[in-house]
């Protein structure tokens, strides 16, 4: 798969998309394991082997049917300036992630992402959606606030999806470095193995409709459900 990213966006312009998917951005997202921490407290995650397992899970599940596609499908709308197509993916999305940690976590993260690239960049459409989050007409997703942000840059829409799906695997890496632990030079491997498998699905996605949006794996969301009555935990989900 062949892209050029600089087709359309200045090299300031990128640089700045670059700066919000680097993990040190602080969104908050390091306080969520997403489920991950319950498989290492039943033991079925317990070394970079099970965990690089979970995470290609995730990735082809919550992630590809979720924040993946949401991406595509808020360019689809934007393409056409249809603004309220995108607020019905925000509901629909967040309605269908079952784990009330998961579901909480994804907002605090959405609302932490818009706060910083607002104070930075004020960009007039994601005005029109922290006020919609304020007024309760939608929920915030930090994938549909990234989708717009970068629309607004003119980053093309795989570029968009492999980018945003690079700075959740980073993040996750790093959270499951401090957690399992993993050493720094395994975490490495596992980010730089997991690049075949975003390539492979930022092109499968790119053939999906909304009818695919918040598709997930039981497994994966019962374990985010019983994350919530875990007693000793480093994450928030």
């Amino acid at each position: 798969m062949n892209i050029n990213p600089f087709a359309n966006v200045s090299l300031q312009d990128y640089l700045e998309i670059v700066q919000i998917v680097d993990s040190t951005f602080p969104i908050g997202s390091f306080n969520h394991s997403f489920g991950m921490e319950n498989y290492l407290r039943e033991d079925t995650v317990t070394d970079d082997k099970g965990y690089e397992e979970w995470q290609e899970a995730y990735l082809a599940s919550q992630f590809k049917y979720g924040e993946g596609l949401v991406i595509k499908l808020v360019y689809d709308a934007m393409a056409t300036d249809n603004l309220e197509q995108v607020w019905h993916y925000d509901k629909v999305l967040t309605v269908s992630t079952q784990a009330r940690e998961t579901r909480q976590g994804t907002k605090m993260i959405a609302k932490q992402m818009l706060r910083l690239i607002q104070r930075l960049h004020a960009i007039p459409v994601l005005d029109d959606y922290q006020s919609k989050i304020r007024k309760g007409e939608v929920f915030g997703n930090p994938a549909i606030v990234f989708a717009l942000y970068v629309f607004n840059k003119g980053l093309g829409c795989s570029e968009a999806i492999a980018l945003y799906g690079y700075s959740v695997i980073s993040t996750m890496v790093q959270n499951a470095v401090r957690a399992i632990p993993l050493g720094q030079f395994a975490g490495q491997e596992i980010v730089l193995r997991s690049f075949s498998q975003l390539e492979k699905m930022t092109q499968e996605i790119q053939e999906l409709d909304a009818s695919y949006l918040g598709a997930n794996t039981p497994g994966l969301e019962l374990a985010q459900m019983k994350h919530e009555t875990q007693v000793f935990r480093l994450f928030m989900s």
